[in-house]
């Protein structure tokens, strides 16, 4: 029996996942470290993690799975790497790590991408970018340069966390298409990397990582990492995206009209659609999708994304005296609809995007102290955080998104019935549930490089999970937004006075 390795590089935990690389039949997922990931804050703003912490408990995790379902190392034909965006890792020209990684919820370079995106005009950013180039990784890079010249002076290559796990496997550094867009470093329009942009922040073009496909045989496992992670050496890389492209790919939404929805730390609609047209570009993102080739019709992911998501409901099972998230859903569910007038506005994990990178920060509303109880957050945050969600699909919708299908996975707050029916009801949408994760979708993508996406798609189908249909009693959820949006509108106004 052979088996495909999925690898899924979170701000919060490694996953790592193993199929059946015949069927793709998932075998089992398991989780290190087992607590979370510190994320560290030396100034208000700033998020950076260790490569080297992910790569350590990347290793970890991978002895753990072997020994769980008793796989032997050569049995393990191919590895897929899902990893959260965004991020910069800096190696010298040994392969030395510069310095921690400035990962993806990061505020330092809001500035840098405010001033980028004026400097190359509103034309170029729409027409090449599809972006404006906002708090990403190649602002990062720049604030790299003006802030820490000396290690900016010691940089031989940059690359996205993904790249870095990679590297630390096989010894190549290299990247994909679908990672250079993230980092907004690829040129649409030319099909190539924006030579404008790196003229423009400074950036020497040897800096950037070679570029591979996304499903090819990208690199194999070296001497070195074989020693390291327990794996065989030439075992190979077979696949790299994003943790949103992945999370697509994992829900098989590959095609214009499909949308994959997540409710992790933060919160993503992300929509297929073949148009490179944009419109929101300063509020909604559009990447290479894991399947763009600029030779036919563009696949273009249209990710909105939400910083402040289930860090808030984490916040709440933090510091309410609950001992997990199932009580607190419990606890909301003996609430009626909007909270009893409750309000919570969820944007506490640094600049959002949907607000043109404001940090309105988390509002709790009111709150009266002879009704309300903990239930009440509860529900208010599970009802916050949709109302978030929905708020960003109606910007999608100035996008020209038209869903056909929205999918989500189980293991995030779309388990929960008041968020998934809170959104479904306001959008008038089902949405469908599958039983399945990053890393496993990281794994079975394995086999397009030799399957082709129907074998795939065929791996998919076994895990879809339920449908939420939406509430035919919408008026108290439309009440309930409409209250909530009227505070957020009234905090942005705050906020730009």
């Amino acid at each position: 029996m052979k088996f495909f390795l999925g690898l899924d590089i979170g701000s919060s935990s490694i996953k790592v996942a193993l199929v059946d690389a015949s069927n793709g039949k998932r075998i089992g997922v398991v989780q290190k470290p087992e607590s979370e990931m510190a994320i560290h804050s030396p100034v208000a703003g700033w998020a950076e993690q260790h490569p080297e912490d992910w790569w350590y408990h990347v290793c970890e995790g991978i002895s753990k799975i072997k020994t769980v379902f008793d796989i032997a190392e050569k049995d393990i034909v191919g590895i897929g790497i899902a990893y959260q965006m965004h991020g910069l890792v800096l190696v010298d020209d040994k392969g030395r790590v510069l310095q921690k990684s400035i990962i993806w919820c990061d505020g330092r370079a809001v500035k840098i991408g405010e001033q980028t995106h004026l400097g190359l005009g509103d034309d170029y950013c729409k027409q090449h970018l599809l972006n404006a180039p906002g708090n990403f990784t190649a602002s990062k890079l720049r604030w790299v340069l003006e802030n820490e010249p000396d290690n900016y002076r010691r940089i031989s290559k940059f690359m996205l966390p993904g790249d870095y796990i990679a590297y630390r496997l096989s010894g190549s550094i290299n990247s994909t298409v679908s990672g250079m867009s993230e980092g907004i470093f690829w040129d649409f329009k030319n099909n190539r990397i924006s030579e404008e942009l790196l003229d423009y922040l400074d950036i020497d073009q040897r800096m950037v990582p070679e570029l591979v496909n996304t499903f090819s045989e990208q690199s194999l496992v070296s001497n070195q990492g074989s020693k390291e992670s327990g794996l065989v050496e030439g075992t190979p890389i077979l696949y790299r995206a994003g943790d949103q492209p992945n999370n697509a790919l994992a829900l098989n939404v590959l095609n214009p009209g499909e949308v994959a929805a997540t409710g992790g730390t933060s919160g993503v609609m992300y929509a297929v659609t073949d148009n490179l047209q944009v419109e929101e570009y300063d509020r909604v993102n559009n990447f290479a999708h894991v399947n763009y080739d600029f030779k036919s019709e563009p696949k273009i992911g249209k990710l909105l994304c939400i910083n402040g998501a289930g860090i808030q409901y984490r916040w709440l099972l933090n510091h309410l005296s609950v001992g997990s998230y199932k009580e607190m859903n419990q606890l909301a569910s003996e609430v009626e609809v909007g909270s009893d007038g409750v309000c919570i506005l969820p944007f506490g994990n640094g600049p959002e995007r949907i607000f043109k990178n404001k940090d309105i920060g988390t509002r709790i509303v009111n709150l009266n102290l002879n009704r309300h109880h903990k239930g009440h957050l509860c529900r208010a945050a599970l009802e916050g955080i949709a109302f978030a969600f929905v708020h960003g699909f109606e910007i999608m919708q100035n996008e020209g998104i038209v869903p056909k299908v929205i999918r989500a996975g189980n293991d995030n707050l779309f388990r929960s019935k008041i968020f998934s029916t809170t959104i479904a009801t306001l959008i008038q949408k089902e949405i469908e549930i599958y039983d399945t994760t990053g890393a496993v979708g990281a794994a079975r993508a394995c086999i397009i490089h030799s399957g082709g996406y129907q074998e795939f798609s065929s791996f998919v189908g076994n895990d879809y999970s339920m449908t939420y249909v939406p509430n035919t009693k919408k008026e108290p959820y439309i009440r309930a937004y409409d209250l909530w949006k009227e505070e957020l509108l009234r905090t942005i106004k705050n906020e730009t006075n």
